[in-house]
């Protein structure tokens, strides 16, 4: 990376002063807005599994660190449940001319850039959450474990568009086969 933040690479510039890590003006997609409820009930039934175990705690074994352990993992729950929509917001992908761009996070951000030649699997899942409000995950593996990426919350006709597609771009951009 060069001082004037372009990569000499794409030609792109980068915000890393403000925080970013992406391409500066880099038009995301987003997932739907719908994905925020897969979340809720995700850290809802979390919660309330754990607060079960941590409530076991206090009525079968009185220990004094029961009742502090409820807590946490209601604080944990509560806190969950509101940055939820927020943690949902960050999540964006774009399709460049040779890769596919994908970012998360709040606190820790990660973006990935996989490019299409490497893409070895693209597959897609749904959860029973994810099957009630026609959502679906795509997750893209390639030969390096850690860029597994997995584009969450994707309506089930863009889902479906989306892996025809790259599988498409993946087939025409083999490198290295």
């Amino acid at each position: 990376m060069s001082d004037d933040s372009t990569s000499r690479a794409t030609g792109e510039t980068v915000d890393v002063s403000a925080g970013g890590l992406g391409p500066v003006g880099v038009d995301w997609k987003r997932v739907s807005p719908k994905y925020v409820v897969v979340e809720v009930v995700g850290t809802l039934i979390t919660g309330v599994v754990m607060g079960f175990l941590a409530s076991l705690f206090i009525w079968l074994w009185p220990v004094w660190w029961g009742v502090p352990a409820l807590a946490v993992v209601v604080v944990i729950a509560v806190v969950s449940l509101v940055i939820a929509p927020r943690r949902v917001r960050s999540i964006g992908y774009r399709l460049r001319d040779d890769d596919l761009l994908f970012r998360r996070g709040i606190m820790f951000q990660r973006v990935v850039a996989v490019p299409y030649g490497r893409m070895q699997l693209v597959d897609i899942n749904r959860g029973p959450v994810g099957r009630a409000l026609a959502l679906a995950d795509l997750k893209l593996v390639t030969a390096a474990a850690s860029s597994a990426i997995s584009i969450p919350g994707l309506p089930e006709a863009d889902a479906v568009e989306l892996r025809d597609s790259l599988v498409e771009l993946a087939e025409s951009r083999r490198a290295g086969l």
